[in-house]
């Protein structure tokens, strides 16, 4: 990753058949393979929550990757909200 490009900060929702099928561990590795910084979870409603951090180019790459999602995934929408960085994780992880 570009440590040189400015941090930003991503949050994506995504919905669908995205719980039960392995998004949050699928999107672990490609988070950490991508070099980004935050975290995973699922969301009460069936969602699952992205937030992650680092330069725009690689964030921009991976909520192309959350649209796909995995093979045992169905995604029906990303909502995607962008925020300025906030340097609090330092590594990406699956929160329960």
């Amino acid at each position: 990753m570009d440590r040189s490009a400015p941090c930003l900060q991503v949050r994506a929702v995504v919905s669908g058949r995205v719980q039960g099928v392995g998004f949050r561990m699928w999107t672990l590795r490609r988070a950490r393979a991508l070099g980004v910084t935050g975290y995973t979870c699922n969301l009460d409603d069936g969602a699952v929550e992205v937030v992650a951090e680092g330069p725009q180019m690689v964030l921009e790459q991976f909520i192309t990757m959350l649209r796909r999602g995995p093979e045992s995934a169905e995604v029906r929408s990303v909502q995607v909200t962008w925020r300025q960085c906030s340097d609090a994780y330092a590594r990406f992880a699956i929160r329960p």
